[in-house]
């Protein structure tokens, strides 16, 4: 099995020398029985990587161990198991999103979770802090009730409801509004991007994180961590970008090294904190970061992206490329090329890094190019385009959580 390129920087690693009586295992595809190249065996704090042939060493008599690779579901061993051919189940997320506010109302959640049940989905992103700050759970994070996160509970015990979620077999993303927090911006203004010396605000009127501002990244990794810990299976960063306003003045000094450099540091300290949870690791970006081979401006490239998360998702909303693409200049009517040529782009500037796709598609009426319903066409070309593009599966976006058999089909097993 052909190995894919590994950042190992990616992860805290112990130095196999560094283990007494070490145990040597095998990953393997469970279906297959080829060996995993890259998958994450972590013990503790620590994690080593499987080589080409799915092999790894391992400490003898450690804490119990826990294994994951993108496109497989997550496996915990105990101390005492054998190590030899540890079998992954093959998982191709395919997921609908509910807001803060559709996990806790039943009118939009029952639907959602009825159509992955009939279409053959098998997941679920959850807003865990939303795009206005707001964390639907009591959090025991102390920033998010002295900054009023926690005002808003539609999740009144986080771990019952993931129980329950996993009782329905649901891959279990948890979508983490990031340098985009009103609420800790307007209460911590020292740490806010700001203009012309006030709090700077967005076109919705909310503020915005410096992310220079090392001292502010705690909050949102915390939260990380408790809903990691909590059982979900992936953490899902968005909006780990700079916003793209002109005239900002940051903590420092920006330019496009410095952008990248930071979000880079963010997302390796996640990694780092997230490692004893065995938790995959994803990050959003632009539709367009594709395609630029600068930083877009915001700080996202993708070539640096790639090599710290182990899922990128970009969000190829054909209603989002209003410049479109070379050869498709009105993107709602070639909704299967903006998705396949993005992510063959994308690829082709990654090959040799470790991170896998699964992008956001359009699921949503289009709002740029005359308003165009997106039904069951318009989805499933998208969702073709992803498989065609071999991705670690793919999500679909409705701001209002609105989700019907007649726009999403069955899936194929």
């Amino acid at each position: 099995m052909k190995m894919r390129g590994v950042a190992v920087a990616l992860l805290l690693l112990l130095p196999l020398a560094a283990f007494a009586q070490e145990r040597e295992g095998t990953i393997v595809d469970g279906s297959s029985g080829e060996p995993i190249a890259g998958a994450v065996i972590t013990a503790g704090s620590h994690a080593v990587l499987t080589d080409a042939k799915g092999q790894f060493r391992a400490p003898d008599g450690a804490a119990a161990l826990q294994v994951r690779a993108v496109g497989y579901g997550r496996q915990a061993l105990a101390a005492d198991a054998s190590l030899q051919a540890i079998r992954l189940t093959p998982l191709q997320p395919k997921a609908l999103y509910l807001t803060v506010y559709g996990i806790g109302a039943p009118f939009l959640r029952d639907p959602a979770l009825e159509v992955i049940e009939k279409s053959k989905l098998n997941a679920l992103v959850i807003d865990i802090k939303g795009d206005r700050g707001l964390i639907p759970y009591p959090s025991a994070v102390p920033l998010a009730a002295k900054i009023g996160a926690l005002k808003l509970r539609t999740v009144p015990d986080l771990k019952e409801m993931v129980a329950a979620l996993k009782a329905k077999g649901i891959f279990l993303i948890a979508r983490i509004v990031t340098f985009k927090d009103d609420l800790l911006a307007t209460t911590h203004p020292q740490w806010a991007v700001k203009l012309g010396g006030g709090v700077w605000k967005d076109r919705e009127g909310l503020a915005w994180i410096d992310p220079y501002r090392r001292e502010a990244w705690d909050y949102s990794l915390s939260v990380a961590e408790e809903v990691a810990a909590a059982g979900f299976d992936e953490i899902q960063f968005d909006y780990i970008r700079f916003p793209d306003a002109v005239g900002l003045t940051f903590a420092q000094p920006t330019d496009e090294a410095s952008r990248v450099a930071t979000l880079t540091a963010f997302l390796q300290e996640a990694r780092r904190r997230l490692t004893p949870y065995n938790v995959f690791l994803a990050v959003d970006s632009f539709g367009y970061v594709c395609w630029n081979q600068n930083d877009t401006g915001i700080g996202q490239r993708i070539e640096d992206i790639a090599t710290v998360v182990d899922v990128v998702s970009p969000m190829l909303y054909p209603s989002g490329f209003q410049f479109g693409i070379p050869g498709y200049r009105n993107p709602v009517q070639n909704p299967y090329e903006i998705v396949f040529k993005s992510l063959e782009e994308c690829k082709k500037r990654t090959v040799d890094k470790p991170a896998r796709y699964r992008p956001w598609l359009q699921a949503f009426t289009d709002y740029a190019f005359g308003g165009k319903a997106f039904g069951a066409d318009e989805i499933g070309k998208q969702v073709k385009a992803s498989r065609d593009a071999g991705t670690d599966g793919w999500m679909l976006w409705n701001p209002r959580n609105v989700y019907t058999t007649n726009e999403i089909k069955a899936e194929a097993p």
